[in-house]
């Protein structure tokens, strides 16, 4: 099966580029990120999408 290419040259780009350190992530917690979309959907009974029910339209 012919390749694209010699294999000896397979990963150079990646092992030339210099090493950044990843950032600190903060976000949410799965946990109060789940009881916040409950609270969303079924307490206050939202819609998903972008056309939600009472938005006005612009012309």
């Amino acid at each position: 099966m012919p390749t694209h290419g010699s294999l000896t040259k397979a990963g150079k780009v990646r092992g030339q580029t210099p090493k950044v350190p990843s950032r600190e992530r903060h976000g949410e917690i799965g946990i109060t990120r789940n009881r916040d979309n409950f609270r969303k959907r079924f307490i206050l009974k939202r819609v998903p999408g972008q056309n939600k029910p009472g938005q006005r339209r612009r012309k």
